[in-house]
């Protein structure tokens, strides 16, 4: 298999430029054939051994003394560090982009009323793939992201470091930009996290993932893919990491690569693969190619999914650091699960403009759920863990209509956790029934996602589904019924008010299930509908329109006259989600053109 690291290199007066994308795919050898997974571990490359110490006399050369190699090797590294620092601050770290991007992903707003939410007591993983074939270049420098040389400790196949340089490697400036956006001092998700092992990836996979040995950290990221494998190898890769995960319920959050189709491992169930999202965003669309599920999960601001990906990563740190505290209510080991992380990390985020999906593809092909928003995910978690209002069985196959309304859930958005149980010849429904009160607007916004694992050691999943029906009528809404995902996904940009029966549905008979109980984390959310105010500005020679992004989608149309009839059509342009706000940019109109909101 490939790893892909986030790398390319053009030569600026002799020196190697790190201009820091994901372009140049670089191959492992420990993960280069199918029988790497069966636990080969050729490609380990051992430090050569030295001729000559310190204070020797060279040979060849009367009258010179051998400079220690680790003196050179730590100037070197020290050179390449003020590099870095310097190209990073002149091209990549822009810190009102910074800002924007934190703003984007709603930190800047969770902040704001919880300024020691960082991610703090969340130990990270963040394995690294080699930038340079042979270079053995894959080291986080701490100092790059304002942090001590103590916040590291540095783990390979040739042992453990806590200092920087050290002998295991060498320095990666991919590793340190993947740093700024997960833990960076004022420029990540979660710059309270107290430690980082930084694992060489062909190690961890081989040494840790392979053999299912636990690491202590809680979130993993994963900045690197395998490329293109075959259907058979990817799914091979797939089971690999489901087994880890379900084992250990480890946060993993792996870039899908950029451009081309979604691979590996962020092609697994039980992690979460990151989409980049904004101008020229390279990101790989979905579906998976082995079975059509519906892959990335969700997407946050970057051109190179390497970079948006630990965006996700400090998000997930931020959520559990939040639900270890007790934000989530008592039951901490509920809120801190893995599917009820996955549960909120979804169903919080903000959907683009053009946002799409359908009963059977829970999430967009490009978008996932949509732009990170660790803000909506956060009131989600904080409303606490609302309990199911009642539940039946049903013979298998047979249809499920709402009831009558009963322990209405009163709140509006949250979270629950169950296990569900379910027989050879009957289905289960547990029902949460909602009384959709809208706000002084009207009607609300529903967003809701399911979550559950592949079970380790199984090559299928059992098969959950989520309806939503109006309990007066008994007409059904909308659901998502994926037969492949492990995950379901409903959203409703307009609900009217009225009573709702929000149903969990777990299939018993044999072709849909593969256990007769399963554990699952559901999160929810009806939100208001606020009328945005939007706000037309002149720039250059375009004329923008921007109005705040909510999870509510509005789309913007125009009309030449306000005489009846008005006949309002959709604006040729997709608005661009950056900074809080929703953005479209035109070319001047030649005449007077009137503009609205409309969802």
């Amino acid at each position: 298999m490939r790893l892909e690291a986030g790398f390319a290199h053009e030569a600026v007066h002799g020196l190697r430029m790190i201009l820091l994308t994901d372009s140049k795919r670089r191959c492992f050898q420990a993960f280069l054939a199918k029988n790497t997974l069966r636990g080969d571990r050729r490609g380990f490359r051992q430090p050569a051994s030295l001729p000559f110490t310190a204070g020797d006399v060279y040979p060849a050369c009367p009258g010179k003394t051998v400079v220690p190699y680790s003196r050179v090797l730590e100037s070197l590294q020290r050179f390449q560090i003020a590099l870095f620092f310097f190209l990073a601050w002149l091209v990549l770290a822009n810190p009102a982009c910074r800002a924007d991007d934190l703003t984007t992903i709603g930190v800047t707003q969770l902040r704001a009323i919880h300024p020691n939410l960082n991610g703090a007591g969340i130990a990270v993983a963040q394995p690294e793939a080699q930038a340079d074939q042979g270079e053995n270049d894959w080291e986080l420098y701490p100092g790059d992201d304002g942090q001590p040389l103590s916040f590291a400790t540095w783990i390979n196949t040739n042992g453990t470091a806590s200092t920087f340089p050290n002998s295991l490697g060498a320095y990666s400036g991919h590793a340190g930009e993947v740093g700024h956006n997960l833990y960076g001092v004022g420029t990540g998700a979660a710059p309270g996290v107290p430690h980082v092992d930084n694992y060489e990836a062909d190690f961890f996979i081989n040494y840790l993932i392979q053999s299912n040995q636990p690491v202590a950290d809680q979130v993993v990221n994963q900045s690197f893919t395998f490329g293109v494998l075959s259907i058979a190898d990817q799914q091979e890769a797939d089971s690999l990491y489901d087994n880890y995960i379900a084992n250990y319920s480890n946060l993993f959050c792996s870039g899908a690569a950029d451009g081309g189709q979604v691979c590996a491992p962020a092609t697994c169930y039980n992690g979460l693969g990151v989409g980049c999202y904004g101008v020229g965003a390279a990101s790989s669309i979905g579906p998976t190619v082995d079975n059509g599920r519906s892959k990335p999960d969700l997407t946050a601001p970057s051109t190179y999914t390497s970079f948006s990906t630990p965006y996700v990563s400090g998000a997930g740190a931020v959520l559990l650091q939040a639900a270890a505290n007790g934000a989530g209510g008592t039951n901490l080991a509920a809120a801190g699960d893995l599917r009820t992380l996955r549960a909120l990390l979804v169903n919080g985020a903000i959907k683009p403009v053009d946002w799409t999906h359908t009963p059977t593809a829970p999430l967009d092909t490009r978008y996932g759920s949509g732009v990170l928003n660790l803000f909506y995910s956060y009131l989600q978690l904080a409303a606490g863990q609302q309990p199911l209002s009642t539940a039946q069985t049903v013979l298998s196959g047979a249809s499920h209509p709402p009831g009558t309304p009963a322990n209405i859930i009163p709140s509006l958005l949250g979270w629950d956790f169950q296990t569900i149980t379910s027989s050879p010849v009957q289905d289960t429904v547990n029902h949460y029934y909602f009384n959709n009160v809208g706000g002084s607007t009207g009607p609300n916004t529903l967003t809701a996602t399911l979550e559950w694992n592949r079970g380790a050691g199984e090559s299928s999943i059992n098969q959950l589904a989520l309806f939503l029906y109006n309990c007066v009528n008994g007409d059904l809404i909308t659901n998502s019924s994926s037969t492949v995902d492990n995950l379901q996904h409903l959203y409703l940009a307009s609900l009217p008010s009225g009573e709702y029966d929000l149903e969990v549905v777990k299939y018993g008979s044999p072709s849909q299930s593969v256990s007769f109980a399963e554990t699952y984390a559901l999160a929810y959310q009806f939100v208001p509908i606020s009328p945005p105010e939007a706000v037309i500005a002149t720039i250059g020679s375009e004329v923008v329109i921007s109005w705040p992004a909510s999870p509510t989608l509005f789309s913007l149309q125009q009309t030449s006259s306000l005489a009846a009839p008005i006949s309002w059509t959709p604006v040729n342009a997709v608005g661009l989600l950056s900074n809080a706000l929703v953005t479209v940019t035109l070319n001047p109109p030649a005449s007077t053109v009137f503009f609205r909101l409309s969802r």
